[in-house]
């Protein structure tokens, strides 16, 4: 039986990570992947994060299989670092115990509609009423105004909503999702961005704020490339497997084995292209003086591209133009990612060994000072911690 991928990767036992945020203490009462993620972004900078979960705990804990040590692996990619403790928000004496952990929180973190914030007691104005000076961010569908703000949505929506399904896939095709949750990453990130940012404005200031994030309008500035191009000059951008770009040429090719990928995006490299394929003259016809030029040409150009990289294997294509400095690389599946020992050495993929646990992670990605940020402990079990917090929540002793 072959080993599973992560039984290959660096181990990386549990440590004291960064501590850029220590002492910042989280109140994070979302479920799914936008708040876990944004909460652990923050945890990885060196934040305490109190999970609180319902009963039956966070939505991504069932999203499986495949699970591991039956956890879904959905769920344990985005919740190191974190202190579960479970609640019955609907149970008022539990509620008086989230407010308890309020008073020593500075964020608080949640992803429910406007209206469920306010029919629980869970919105801004009640954990204000707590903390004056907390940081409470809001990750919703739509934003917490406006016509929409009450509807539900998940990723796929968002995706729907703000116009990346429609640029995205074959132009004979359908509409297609982004392969990964982008909108819920994408707001995720905002909303550790902006807590990060109101906390150093709240040390300068000493005021609290609220932070209001969309996942339709994160996933919507992702396309602004595409969007501000429709509004300046009425240049929509249609569905084209990727190959419309406003660079010529930016795509992928065929080659004699394996595709690759591939982006002239600028006069120098152009000419170093038609160069290491041996082809100057081509590139330096007139008409491909410039990228405008190009454009108005791509169909020929690629066409020429394209008959030239069958001649050779993708790996032998990568060698002449990584010499040539030429941008090209290869399409990657998963399994060629996992496998990656550039990403293994740089501490992005590892298994991480807390006690007699071992979990695959996938790392901040972000170095300081030439270091990565170790995790702090594996991504906690349901309600592992809740006796603990639950016994000091009308205490200030929760460390």
């Amino acid at each position: 039986m072959s080993p599973r991928p992560m039984e290959v990767l660096p181990v990386v036992d549990a440590g004291a990570g960064f501590t850029f945020l220590s002492g910042i203490r989280v109140l994070d009462l979302t479920t799914s992947v936008a708040g876990p993620y944004a909460s652990m972004l923050l945890s990885d900078f060196g934040a305490e994060i109190i999970k609180v979960e319902r009963p039956d705990g966070d939505d991504a804990r069932k999203w499986g299989p495949p699970f591991l040590e039956g956890e879904s692996l959905w769920f344990t990619a985005v919740n190191r670092n974190k202190k579960s403790v479970v609640l019955d928000l609907q149970d008022k004496n539990d509620r008086e115990i989230l407010l308890s952990f309020a008073r020593l929180a500075d964020v608080v973190i949640t992803n429910q509609p406007p209206s469920a914030q306010k029919k629980l007691g869970l919105d801004y104005e009640s954990f204000v009423q707590v903390r004056p000076d907390i940081i409470f961010t809001s990750i919703t569908g739509f934003g917490l105004t406006g016509e929409r703000s009450d509807l539900t949505c998940y990723d796929l929506i968002a995706e729907g909503y703000s116009g990346i399904m429609d640029v995205t896939g074959d132009a004979s095709g359908p509409p297609q999702k982004v392969g990964a949750p982008a909108a819920d990453m994408l707001a995720g990130q905002d909303a550790a961005m902006a807590t990060i940012t109101a906390l150093f404005d709240r040390m300068r200031t000493g005021r609290g704020h609220l932070i209001d994030v969309s996942l339709v309008e994160s996933m919507t500035r992702f396309l602004c490339c595409r969007v501000s191009p429709y509004l300046g000059a009425g240049e929509a951008p249609v569905r084209s497997g990727g190959t419309d770009s406003v660079i010529a040429i930016y795509q992928q090719f065929s080659t004699s084995d394996k595709p690759l990928t591939l982006g002239l995006g600028n006069d120098a490299i152009w000419r170093r292209f038609w160069q290491a394929v041996g082809d100057s003259g081509f590139g330096a016809r007139p008409e491909f003086h410039s990228n405008a030029a190009r454009r108005d040409n791509r169909q020929v150009i690629v066409e020429r591209i394209q008959d030239i990289l069958l001649t050779a294997s993708r790996d032998d294509w990568l060698a002449i133009f990584a010499d040539a400095r030429v941008p090209a690389g290869p399409i990657n599946s998963v399994e060629d990612l996992a496998a990656d020992t550039a990403l293994h050495d740089r501490g992005l993929l590892f298994t991480l060994r807390d006690g007699d646990r071992h979990v695959p992670q996938i790392g901040l990605g972000i170095r300081i000072d030439g270091e990565m940020a170790t995790p702090r402990s594996a991504p906690p079990r349901l309600g592992q911690h809740s006796a603990e917090y639950v016994a000091l929540a009308t205490t200030d002793q929760i460390a």
